[in-house]
């Protein structure tokens, strides 16, 4: 514990000691950081647009969301903790397509704060997989990442067994319609396939990938399946307003109280 301890210490030193000469700055918008162990400013987290209230467990739209989008969906469950908009947007781009792989440990602690305990009880995480000619084209998995820090931070155990297959399509931009073509998704599994299985990902937007990758898991003897984003598309674009908050920082840990709901999570990163 004692050689545990001095090399923290060291490595914070040291950490502290290169903010000196190169400043951090925010991930997302390139704004000064106020210290070496972050990764997003306040301002950007503050304005995350925080999902609270009533919600339909089917597709995770605020309810009432009817007609649900999941209603026949092979999946059993959808959560996501922010809305797909204002800062949460600008966070999951950096992530994507901006080389900011820190910040799959920033979003994956906000999905842990408030993940439900029957999704993390017996389950295993599985990341909904990148097509192997966009993981060569980004250089890395983003879901992938997310599923990995995710396990970290829940000690939920991470498989692999799900693969992407036949052509690549390009799930940015496309409308409904076009995502929900049958065949424009193309899974197999690999190996062994655990009953309660998590999908995870980044963003939710029609559930057509996630309808897709729960169906290839429970044709391959999946019992349950549960999906997780950090993000969640309304629908007409909405996006909730961002939601009050008091932030204090003590001994290395982030502490977040949400005013409104009189909620608080905490963030050791």
């Amino acid at each position: 514990m004692a050689a545990f301890r001095m090399v923290y210490v060291l490595h914070r030193s040291l950490a502290e000691l290169l903010a000196l000469i190169v400043p951090p700055a925010c991930a997302v918008c390139r704004e000064p950081l106020s210290h070496s162990r972050d990764v997003v400013c306040l301002s950007c987290r503050v304005g995350l647009p925080w999902l609270h209230g009533p919600r339909c467990r089917r597709c995770g739209l605020p309810a009432p969301c009817r007609p649900c989008p999941a209603a026949s969906a092979s999946f059993e469950q959808a959560w996501a903790p922010v809305a797909y908009g204002a800062s949460a947007r600008s966070i999951v781009m950096a992530f994507k397509f901006g080389g900011g792989v820190a910040l799959a440990g920033f979003m994956a602690a906000q999905i842990a704060a408030g993940m439900e305990p029957q999704m993390s009880s017996g389950a295993t995480l599985v990341a909904v997989p990148l097509h192997p000619k966009r993981r060569r084209q980004r250089g890395f998995d983003q879901a992938q990442r997310l599923t990995e820090a995710l396990g970290v931070l829940t000690g939920m155990p991470v498989s692999r067994c799900l693969r992407r297959s036949g052509v690549a399509s390009r799930q940015l931009g496309a409308g409904r319609s076009e995502r929900t073509t049958a065949g424009r998704i193309l899974l197999k599994t690999v190996g062994r396939v655990p009953e309660v299985v998590v999908l995870v990902d980044d963003v939710h937007t029609t559930g057509a990938t996630f309808d897709a990758c729960a169906q290839t898991l429970r044709t391959a003897g999946a019992q349950r399946v549960f999906c997780i984003v950090y993000a969640r598309t309304l629908l007409g674009g909405g996006v909730s307003e961002p939601t009050p908050w008091f932030v204090l920082k003590w001994g290395g840990v982030t502490y977040v109280y949400k005013l409104l709901t009189s909620e608080y999570s905490c963030f050791y990163i």
